[in-house]
């Protein structure tokens, strides 16, 4: 195979076409690694349980596990995630369905299009508002009575690891930093800083944690809840 094309030089030197290539187009880079694949249903779902054990219990084992299934919350957990896996294979009266026994049977109203990482956890599922269009990190914890909404079409992004107290509000195009704590009642219409505790209406900084108190972020949500 002919490598060289002398009638494309202008010079009437040989060309090279290896040396015409991108730089970046290389046999390693045609090689790139695929994208992470999403969780499983059955993966987020123990993540899920999991997450929620380790908040109730204070530890994962089978007993608390078990717990867990039978608390309040948790089947508007699974039904969320039942939901979000036939969105994603476009079972759309699958979704519908689920939609509508989590939002009759829990009084659990999720959006078909809102998205939460794994360690999702509704402490208490009763009330809780969220639009379609929200979208979460992992290790998100709800209280009951929570809204998360949109504003002229606008949703919040929620982090990694964040809190919400039971009846707070969370409303327009917001971004609520990771590690956040949203106190009991609190109406967040602003940006929220990386491990912020906030409370009041609206909602203003009360505290900032370092990196090290955030990796203790379970008794500190605990006493803004009783705050």
């Amino acid at each position: 195979m002919n490598l060289t094309n002398s009638t494309a030089a202008l010079d009437g030197a040989p060309v090279n076409r290896l040396d015409r290539l991108p730089a970046s187009d290389s046999p390693a880079d045609r090689k790139a690694a695929a994208p992470a694949r999403r969780p499983g249903l059955f993966r987020l779902v123990a993540a899920d349980l999991r997450a929620k054990a380790e908040w109730n219990y204070g530890r994962v084992a089978f007993a608390t596990l078990v717990k867990v299934l039978l608390t309040d919350g948790t089947a508007a957990m699974v039904w969320y995630r039942l939901m979000q896996w036939a969105r994603r294979w476009r079972l759309y009266p699958l979704e519908l369905l689920f939609n509508r026994v989590n939002s009759f049977y829990c009084n659990c109203v999720i959006g078909r299009g809102a998205e939460f990482g794994p360690g999702f956890v509704l402490i208490h599922g009763t009330g809780i508002v969220i639009n379609g269009g929200v979208r979460g990190g992992a290790n998100v914890k709800l209280e009951h009575q929570v809204t998360i909404g949109a504003e002229k079409r606008q949703n919040p992004v929620l982090g990694d690891d964040v809190f919400v107290g039971a009846g707070a509000k969370v409303i327009g195009p917001v971004t609520v930093g990771s590690g956040a704590r949203i106190g009991a009642n609190a109406v967040v219409v602003h940006d929220v800083p990386e491990r912020a505790t906030m409370v009041g209406i609206p909602a203003r900084v009360v505290r900032v944690r370092t990196p090290e108190e955030a990796g203790d972020g379970g008794s500190d949500a605990r006493m803004v809840v009783n705050s």
